[in-house]
């Protein structure tokens, strides 16, 4: 049966803060602090606990071995002599943002009925621009069946971010959709971290229909204001658009395509005069997880920084009792994530897709949660200080603590290979 999956990252064992996004204000506020990689994936485990007591079907990506030393023998370095930013860039465990893994069209969506995925490239951070090669594996072992299509990444220097950049509206998850691509254009001190020639590539790559695929400008103020992804203001699920009122450069002419393509869409919008810009990026109130539960219904799987804000609590409480398209609210304690910048979408990819398709090492029920579980609290550093990234004995737990979850779940073969 064709659903939704949500495929969350689990936090990897060398999660810390070394503030290495610009544009990312939580990131940037919290460089040098201490973090907690035990609490941070333990703290992930249970957002997809709470997932599968929803009814959803809850799928995993695994951590990418650290630090990278492949990336850093590209660079003709090793990390005991590399100097401290390249230590920190190949030390990131920012692959627990699945959402930037890879853009994904339903096979619905696209010409030759198989599910795409495109990897992301991720060129524009360097942290991160070294993630492809294992993403690209995973992907290609999750979904290795006749009924997907796994692609390489868009070149350099055309910047592709993934689903996170990416938003699908339909009538059901079944269904034919409407796809939209959210680029950015510099502005201000930050990056934009979208390219409009990456979004048309995968789209053409994807085999999308050109009339139902939207291409769709981020406005210049989010990205001024810390919107680093378009999911930073604006999530959508099935028929319902739920955005920021400053999501989008144009956001009149963008409604108006919507409603001509799929004309029962509802648009939630959240005024300004309510949630300011600044409050809806550092409550991630967007960056939420917007689901169909069983029956029909829709939920907003939200962080306590949302239930913590009192004019985001308020919209929300106020669009529950208005019987709108969003009928309960959810929130997750992701912390640790959320002092790293990335909330529960971020923590996310979605694939359309009949699960017996996925290979099953990479899907979850409240057992193997159980299982990956131990395997953290066992293994995974209780906390790593900015000053301790080069520490010998640290790398020797990472490295440690990757192998016992892979050897744990039967994938030791993407570490092997």
């Amino acid at each position: 049966m064709i659903q939704e999956i949500n495929f969350d990252g689990i936090v990897g064992p060398s999660h810390n803060y070394a503030g290495l996004s610009p544009g990312n204000l939580a990131a940037a506020r919290n460089a040098g602090a201490t973090s907690h990689p035990r609490a941070a994936a333990l703290q992930g485990i249970e957002k997809m606990r709470r997932n599968l007591a929803l009814g959803l079907t809850q799928g995993v990506l695994l951590p990418h071995p650290r630090p990278d030393h492949r990336w850093l023998a590209a660079l003709n370095s090793d990390y005991a002599t590399a100097r401290p930013h390249l230590q920190a860039r190949a030390f990131s465990a920012s692959p627990m943002w699945a959402a930037n893994a890879a853009t994904v069209s339903p096979a619905a969506d696209c010409a030759d009925r198989r599910c795409h995925l495109t990897v992301a490239n991720l060129v524009t951070m360097p942290h991160r621009s070294h993630e492809w090669p294992v993403t690209l594996a995973q992907l290609r072992l999750a979904f290795a069946d006749s009924a997907f299509v796994v692609h390489p990444p868009i070149p350099a220097p055309f910047g592709d971010e993934g689903a996170a950049n990416h938003m699908r509206l339909c009538a059901a998850h079944d269904a034919p959709g409407v796809e939209v691509f959210v680029y950015g254009e510099s502005s201000g001190p930050f990056p934009a971290r979208q390219n409009r020639e990456a979004s048309e590539a995968i789209a053409r790559g994807h085999r999308l229909d050109p009339a139902r695929t939207l291409f769709v400008q981020q406005s210049e103020a989010a990205i001024a204001a810390g919107a680093f992804h378009n999911d930073v203001v604006a999530v959508a699920n099935e028929r319902t658009l739920f955005t920021h009122e400053h999501a989008f450069a144009d956001p009149a002419a963008f409604y108006a395509d919507l409603r001509r393509l799929l004309p029962e869409v509802e648009i939630v919008e959240v005024p300004a005069a309510q949630v300011s810009l600044a409050e809806a990026i550092r409550s991630y109130l967007f960056n939420a997880q917007l689901v169909t539960v069983p029956g029909g219904g829709q939920t907003l799987i939200v962080p306590g920084e949302a239930r913590d804000s009192a004019p985001v609590w308020s919209w929300l409480q106020d669009h529950l009792g208005s019987n709108g398209p969003i009928r309960a609210v959810e929130v997750v304690d992701v912390r640790e994530s959320m002092a790293n910048g990335g909330g529960p979408a971020c923590l996310r990819l979605r694939v359309v897709c009949d699960p017996a398709t996925v290979d099953p090492r990479f899907l979850v029920d409240a057992a193997k949660l159980d299982s990956i579980a131990d395997v953290i609290a066992a293994h995974w550093p209780e906390e790593i200080a900015f000053d301790r990234i080069g520490d010998p004995a640290l790398l020797a737990q990472v490295e440690s603590a990757h192998r016992a979850l892979h050897e744990a779940l039967d994938l030791v073969r993407l570490i092997d290979s």
